[in-house]
C-alpha cells in the first residue's frame, strides 16, 4: 500500500525470510562464518540456535545462496516428521526419488550412500540442514545421528546442520541423545541485535527495498525501536511495517519516536506498554544500594575534610585559568568555488543505493543480467595511490560533511569513473559532477568500498587448483601487465605473480587468490 508512495520495489519489512534482506551484524556474521567452516572443513555436525525471530531461517537460505555449486544440499523445513519421512525428504532434497518398493530405513540409507560417495569422488561435498530441529522426534534425531555414519576413513561424506531454538540445547542434553550431542563440534547461538545495530539494519533493508534516501527515522525512532524489539529482527519488521503504514497516512516522510510507538500500540493493542526492563534480582540491588550509600559518605567526607579551601576558593575574586584548548582539526583544502562538491556528500544509505545503481546500469550496458550474480559490498584500507586507478564505480568515506553542523555519523562520496585527473561524482539522484581528483584526496579517509559480484564467494584459489576461475585471475593480471600464461592451472608462475600483486598494493603476500584479491582485480581492470 505504502510503497509507491515511499518509492519503493517492494515492502521492506515483510516477515518472510527472504535471504536478500540479510543483514549480517556481528552476531549473523559469526554465526555465517560458523557455518562455512563446519561445511568446507568437513566438520560433521553444526549446531546452531537462537530465539524466535532472531533470522535463523533467513540466515539458512542465505547460506544456501553462497555454497559453492560443488556442495549439494538439502533443506528440510517441515520437522514434525517421522524417521521414515524424514529420510525419504532428505532424498527428494538431493534430487532423487526413492523406490515405491522400499519398505526398510536399510534401503533408504544404502541409497542415499551411493549418493554421497558420488558426490565425494566427483570432488564434492553434501549438506543437510534440518530448520526447527527442536521439534524432531528423538527417534528422528537418533535417524539423525546414524546418517552422519556416513562417511569414509578420512573425510564425512554429509555435513549435518541443525537450526532450532533453545529447546533443540535441551533436548539434546537428554541421555538418549548424547551421543548426538558429543559429536557437535561446531555450535553458535545467534542473539538479538545490538541497539547499535538496528540502525544498520532498518537502513540496510530499506535499501534493499529500494529507497532512495528519502525515509528518515529519526534517532529516538532509532532508540524507541530498539526497546520495543530488545533487538529482536521480527519485532523490528512488524513495528517497521506498521509505522511506514502510519506515516503514510498521515503523509510524512519521517519516522519519529511517536511513530514507532503508535505502531506497536497498534500491533499489540492499546493496553499493552513497552516492554519491561530486565528484573534486578535481589543480591544485585542490595549491592548497588550498599554501594550508592558508600558514595554519598565519601562525597559528604571529602567535602568536610576540605570545607576551607572550597570557602576560598567560592569568596575568591581570581579568575581560574581554563585548560588549554584542544588543537583545532585540520582544516579541509580550499578549492576553487566551482570545484566545491557541494550537494554531492551522502549518508550511508544514499551512497549505498547510489553505488548498486551505478553497478546494474554498468551490467545492463553490458548485456548481461544483474539477477544473475550475487552483488555484495567489499570495503578496504587503500590509498589514493591505489584507488585513482580503480574502473568501476566506488566510495570514500568522508570523516565530516562539509557544510552542515549536523553531519551524518557517517558521509560519503561516490565515484562513477576518473579520467586525466578529474573525478565525476554522483549524488542521490544520480546526477553528476565534474570536480578534480584532489577534491578526492583533500576531503577523503583510506575508507572505500565497492559493489563486487561475488562468484563462489568463499573460493580460495590455491597452488595447484584447476578450475575456471583461475584463467580468470590468470587474464586480468596479464591485463595489469604481469608475466602469466592463460593455462587454467595455479601453476608455479601464476603463484609468484599472485604474490607480486598483492605485495604491489599492500595485501597479505600468502599467494592465496580469496575475496580480497579478487575483488581489487576486478576494480583494476575493465
Amino acid at each position: 500500500m505504502y510503497t509507491s508512495y515511499f518509492g519503493l520495489n517492494e515492502n521492506p519489512f515483510n516477515l518472510t525470510p527472504d535471504p536478500r534482506y540479510l543483514f549480517l551484524s556481528p552476531h549473523h556474521r559469526e554465526a555465517m562464518d560458523h557455518l562455512l567452516y563446519g561445511i568446507n572443513e568437513r566438520k560433521g555436525f553444526i549446531l546452531i540456535t537462537g530465539g524466535i525471530g532472531t533470522g535463523k531461517t533467513t540466515l539458512c537460505r542465505a547460506l544456501l545462496n553462497q555454497l559453492d555449486s560443488s556442495i549439494r544440499s538439502a533443506l528440510v523445513l517441515n520437522s514434525y516428521i517421522s524417521d521414515i519421512e524424514l529420510l525419504r525428504s532428505i532424498l527428494q532434497e538431493f534430487g532423487m526419488d526413492a523406490d515405491p518398493t522400499f519398505h526398510s530405513k536399510k534401503e533408504y540409507i544404502d541409497l542415499l550412500n551411493r549418493f554421497l560417495l558420488t558426490t565425494f569422488s566427483r570432488g564434492g561435498n553434501a549438506v543437510l540442514l534440518i530448520d526447527e530441529a527442536q521439534n524432531l522426534s528423538r527417534t528422528a534425531l537418533e535417524q539423525v545421528r546414524m546418517i552422519s555414519n556416513l562417511e569414509t576413513d578420512r573425510e564425512k561424506l554429509i555435513q549435518i546442520v541443525l537450526v532450532g531454538q533453545p529447546e533443540l540445547l535441551r533436548l539434546l542434553s537428554t541421555p538418549p541423545l548424547k551421543q548426538l550431542e558429543e559429536r557437535i563440534t561446531v555450535r553458535y547461538h545467534l542473539s538479538p541485535l545490538r541497539q547499535k545495530d538496528v540502525e544498520g539494519y532498518v537502513r540496510h533493508r530499506l535499501v534493499v527495498g529500494g529507497s532512495k534516501g528519502e525515509i528518515k527515522f529519526t534517532k529516538d525512532a532509532f532508540a524507541r525501536l530498539y526497546s520495543l524489539s530488545r533487538g529482536n529482527p521480527r519485532r523490528i519488521n512488524a513495528i517497521c511495517d506498521r509505522a511506514l503504514l502510519i506515516a503514510y497516512a498521515k503523509e510524512s516522510q519521517t519516522i519519529s519516536g511517536r511513530i514507532i510507538r503508535k505502531a506497536w500500540q497498534d500491533i499489540k493493542g492499546e493496553s499493552m506498554s513497552e516492554p519491561a526492563a530486565l528484573p534486578i534480582s535481589r543480591a544485585r540491588a542490595g549491592v548497588l544500594t550498599a554501594l550508592l550509600a558508600l558514595l554519598i559518605m565519601t562525597i559528604a567526607l571529602a567535602g568536610w575534610n576540605f570545607r576551607q579551601d572550597i570557602l576560598r576558593i567560592i569568596g575568591s575574586n581570581d579568575t581560574v585559568s581554563a585548560l588549554p584548548a584542544a588543537p583545532p582539526h585540520p582544516k579541509q583544502p580550499r578549492l576553487p568555488a566551482s570545484q566545491k562538491p557541494a550537494g554531492l556528500f551522502l549518508d550511508h544509505a544514499e551512497s549505498l543505493a547510489a553505488l548498486f545503481r551505478l553497478f546494474e546500469s554498468k551490467r545492463i550496458e553490458q548485456g548481461r543480467d544483474s539477477a544473475e550474480v550475487n552483488a555484495g559490498l567489499i570495503t578496504m584500507a587503500l590509498g589514493p595511490e591505489y584507488y585513482l586507478r580503480f574502473k568501476k564505480p566506488f566510495r570514500i568515506k568522508v570523516p565530516e560533511c562539509p557544510g552542515t553542523s549536523a553531519s551524518p555519523a557517517r558521509c560519503y562520496l561516490v565515484v562513477r569513473g576518473l579520467d586525466a585527473g578529474k573525478a565525476l561524482v554522483t549524488n542521490a539522484a544520480g546526477k553528476d559532477r565534474l570536480v578534480a581528483e584532489d577534491v578526492l584526496i583533500g576531503y577523503g579517509t583510506r575508507e572505500i568500498s565497492w559493489v563486487y559480484p561475488y562468484k563462489n564467494r568463499y573460493l580460495f584459489l590455491k597452488k595447484g587448483m584447476y578450475v575456471p576461475e583461475v584463467l580468470e585471475i590468470q587474464t586480468a593480471l596479464r591485463k595489469m601487465g604481469y608475466t602469466v600464461e592463460p593455462t587454467n592451472i595455479y601453476d608455479g608462475p601464476t603463484f609468484h605473480e599472485v604474490l607480486q600483486f598483492q605485495k604491489d598494493f599492500g595485501l597479505m603476500a600468502d599467494g592465496i587468490v580469496g575475496p580480497q584479491t579478487r575483488a581489487l582485480l576486478y576494480q583494476l581492470v575493465d
